[in-house]
């Protein structure tokens, strides 16, 4: 049985909303938005079947509230757009997470794929940064797998701290990637290779590349 593709519609609904981010005129095309946000859904259940063969966590994932709303929350923003122009799920992974976990991005000319834990809180960064200090070799090994490298050359290096952060030696070896406040990686999407009609099958060998680094990040915590 063949997988469920995204639709170029879906990438047409969010270039209009682009121009038009309004409520007069989401209101007036709310069938363009459920049709493309049920498309989406439809994708992402077929992504989590073929992601779960090599995940299990993932098989106790819902497509539906996985998808987040497309609703912004311009309550503390200077920027009052109502709506978001992508379609963005989490699959075990958003800010503030204590696991390891995957991101799917749509977005026209913008649409990735992430993996890693994105923003955790500080008690858990702590113990992140203390099992990359203990066993700098292990996870060496990860990001350094030639797979690995091939999608992914070096882990996201945005909020960087310029310093070796406190309790940790100043030599540390693993000092560089001790400095940073994510271990994510992310693989840049191109609109094309989210049409194609093997996409499901495409992202998720891609996804299962960066579980290493998962399983990794997940030790101190099981």
């Amino acid at each position: 049985m063949m997988s469920a593709t995204i639709s170029p519609k879906v990438f047409d609904f969010l270039n209009q909303l682009t121009v038009n981010n309004n409520r007069e005129w989401f209101t007036e095309n709310k069938n363009l938005y459920t049709e493309s946000q049920e498309n989406v859904i439809a994708f992402l259940e077929d992504l989590i079947k073929e992601m779960a063969v090599f995940d299990d966590e993932l098989g106790k994932i819902d497509a539906k509230k996985s998808l987040f709303r497309i609703y912004r929350d311009t309550r503390f923003s200077k920027d009052k757009i109502p709506y978001k122009t992508n379609f963005g799920a989490s699959l075990g992974m958003g800010k503030g997470s204590q696991k390891g976990g995957y991101y799917l991005h749509l977005e026209p000319g913008k649409s990735f794929i992430a993996g890693g834990i994105y923003m955790p809180e500080s008690s858990v960064l702590k113990e992140l940064r203390k099992e990359i200090s203990l066993y700098g070799e292990d996870f060496l090994k990860v990001i350094n797998n030639k797979e690995f490298k091939k999608y992914f050359p070096e882990l996201d290096q945005d909020d960087k701290l310029k310093k070796i952060p406190q309790g940790f030696e100043k030599e540390d070896p693993m000092g560089d990637y001790l400095k940073l406040k994510s271990f994510i990686v992310v693989y840049n999407l191109k609109d094309e290779e989210v049409f194609d009609k093997n996409a499901v099958k495409n992202l998720a060998k891609i996804f299962k590349v960066m579980k290493p680094l998962n399983d990794f990040l997940n030790m101190p915590f099981l």
